[in-house]
């Protein structure tokens, strides 16, 4: 019923606010010139504004609400203003700076990796003829289209091992076995994070398809004039493409790289999905959903959130920058 309420509220809201937008037009467009340029702008910002407030603004300032306040636990009491008891708690527990940890290494490991062999093949296909350079990139970019969910299944033939003396059907315990060694559990152990290492492998392998595609075009973008030259004055292949064709790219690697930081930094169903967060593997989002549903703590995860939100603004920030310089340059 809550929700019933909750999505007519906004049906309504929205309602309204295309009728306001309708009414200020009517009337600026009875303006004269001079008011009309001024004003038209901003008449058609206004139900983009309001979309951005209910939508993004709102949910962003009550999860801040809620994180200074602590649920009760008795029925009907509501909550409590706890002031930063919730952020206390966090910062205070060794399990959360495990998972800032774990968050820290995902942020380098993945974007790099990603970036580095996306371009690496980006490179090596550019070589191939049209029909193979076609048929490889499928190949690398069709990981893309699946879902963390079917990746991390996909992945559990790999990294899954069966009991000692039972047939080893899956691949690394397979290879392990064959050369003489014990099933491991890849996945359940913790040998100096080698299990986050592990899951980190499957997010690389859906992100290579992305930063391959754009900076396959980047490079296609790069003018041959400018490589023609570095051939001229006797440059190598290798003084050609670090030279001559990453500074002419160094955009859109930067696009790509934060883009996948992005991404890696609010992942969650890569992790669910292979250990539900236990064994040390545990980052961000999937902490806020443990402090959500499985503690059934509202002001933790909120506070949760709100670390996130902090560290990617930032980003975000940098990236919208990287864009409007790239456009001054045009």
């Amino acid at each position: 019923m809550a929700i019933l309420s909750a999505v007519v509220s906004v049906l309504i809201g929205l309602a309204v606010s295309f009728a306001i937008f309708w009414a200020l037009n009517w009337v600026v467009e009875r303006t004269n010139d001079r008011w009309k340029a001024r004003l038209l702008p901003y008449v058609f910002l206004f139900p983009v504004i309001i979309l951005v407030s209910i939508f993004l603004l709102y949910p962003a300032i009550r999860t801040l609400i809620d994180s200074f306040m602590q649920a009760s636990q008795r029925r009907g009491e509501g909550s409590t203003f706890v002031g930063f008891d919730n952020y206390i708690s966090l910062f205070t527990d060794a399990g959360f700076l495990g998972v800032l940890l774990n968050n820290v290494l995902w942020v380098l490991v993945v974007p790099a990796g990603s970036v580095l062999i996306g371009l690496m093949v980006a490179v090596l296909t550019d070589k191939l003829g049209k029909r193979r350079e076609t048929a490889f990139k499928a190949m690398i970019f069709l990981p893309m289209a699946i879902s963390g969910v079917a990746a991390a299944v996909t992945w559990r033939f790999i990294y899954f091992y069966a009991p000692e003396g039972q047939p080893q059907i899956y691949l690394l315990n397979a290879i392990w076995s064959a050369f003489g060694g014990d099933p491991v559990p890849w996945i359940t152990m913790n040998a100096g994070r080698l299990n986050s290492f592990l899951i980190m492998v499957i997010a690389i392998w859906l992100q290579v398809g992305f930063a391959m595609v754009l900076l396959s075009a980047a490079i296609k973008g790069v003018p041959e004039e400018t490589i023609e030259a570095g051939r001229l004055d006797g440059a190598s292949e290798r003084r050609l493409f670090f030279n001559v064709v990453v500074p002419q790219i160094r955009g859109t690697i930067i696009a790509v790289f934060v883009t996948i930081v992005i991404f890696v930094m609010k992942v969650f169903d890569i992790i669910y999905a292979m250990t539900g967060g236990q064994y040390d593997t545990s980052v961000l989002a999937v902490e806020f959903y443990a402090q959500l549903f499985s503690f059934q703590n509202p002001g933790k995860a909120a506070a949760v959130v709100i670390v996130l939100m902090i560290a990617v603004v930032p980003l975000i920030v940098y990236q919208v920058r990287s864009y409007k310089s790239q456009e001054e340059l045009r």
